[in-house]
């Protein structure tokens, strides 16, 4: 998929106003309109046109476009990296589960397409539009997650100001994160999303989505937490005591003789807190010393006589 500069495009700066951009449009929509245009590949420029506008009219889509303006080139293949609009404060539904069709593969891939909703409450003396719903994602720790923990979270918020250029604001709360929670789950705060039109009725919600931080050790899945461990070949095959890390501190583990690398024991309970906790997986890794001394290698050498094995049998090889 390549990347498109959406201002050149439009035949516009990347500083040009809300106003700009609008002139700009409407004068490419004319001109490129496949019911009028005698230029031969009208419909697809029309199409172009419509998309950048798509983009560069709405605050927030224009703000997180501008993140990749610096680091990509028209033409050059383009992915957007893993959670890249985390920190970012959207109205509606976000960048997920609208209509792009008829767009690009660039721009569903960005946003993944855009909704805004809008809700209406009644109230005792009638009707008041009510302020949009905000959505955004924030990253925690796995520590985090697994002790619950109060965080001060600051999200971007992208508007036009008075003279039509882009401005980023930053809303900053209070956030509890309860104990246990998974990722992909949301928390609601309410009465901190968007305010009604005109400063009326009353305000949205904002719905934060949780995303794990890569841990050096860890991952979740669900309420299920993996690692990874090492064993040296002696442990594995005699058996041992080892300790292993947990979120909840470290334990000790029975590894049973003759393990096999790849193996997996459970530790119940040593997951995230919930009804019901989840549990530890741990994937067992025989790890092989390598031979850097000449003891070393007489001892492998003794180990390959004594103990002959085919550890590729049954391969057909």
């Amino acid at each position: 998929m390549k990347y498109k500069d959406y201002y050149k495009i439009l035949s516009v700066s990347r500083d040009a106003t809300q106003d700009q951009i609008k002139t700009a449009y409407r004068k490419l929509a004319r001109k490129y309109h496949p019911d009028v245009s005698k230029v031969a590949d009208a419909e697809e420029k029309f199409k172009e046109v419509g998309e950048a506008y798509e983009v560069l009219k709405d605050p927030e889509k224009r703000s997180a476009y501008d993140q990749f303006g610096n680091q990509w080139k028209e033409g050059q293949g383009f992915k957007p990296p893993p959670d890249w609009d985390s920190g970012f404060e959207f109205s509606g539904g976000g960048f997920t589960g609208g209509e792009t069709s008829g767009f690009s593969d660039f721009f569903e891939t960005l946003f993944g397409g855009a909704k805004n909703t809008r809700g209406w409450s009644k109230e005792p003396h009638g009707f008041h539009a009510r302020g949009a719903d905000h959505h955004a994602k924030i990253s925690i720790s796995l520590e985090e997650a697994f002790k619950g923990s109060t965080q001060l979270v600051s999200l971007k918020i992208s508007d036009f100001d008075s003279k039509g250029q882009l401005e980023t604001k930053t809303h900053t709360l209070n956030v509890k994160i309860p104990k246990g929670i998974k990722e992909g789950q949301r928390i609601r705060l309410y009465g901190q999303g968007g305010v009604g039109p005109g400063g009326q009725g009353q305000k949205g919600d904002l719905y934060l989505e949780i995303r794990f931080k890569p841990h050096r050790v860890f991952h979740a899945q669900g309420r299920d937490i993996y690692l990874e461990l090492p064993l040296a070949p002696w442990e594995a095959a005699l058996g041992a005591t080892v300790k292993a890390p947990t979120l909840g501190g470290r334990v000790e583990l029975k590894i049973p003789p003759s393990t096999k690398g790849g193996e997996k024991l459970r530790l119940n309970g040593r997951g995230l807190p919930g009804k019901p906790p989840g549990d530890q997986i741990v994937n067992l890794k025989i790890i092989a010393p390598p031979a850097t001394t000449p003891e070393a290698t007489d001892l492998y050498n003794k180990m390959a006589k004594v103990m002959a094995a085919n550890p590729r049998a049954g391969m057909g090889v």
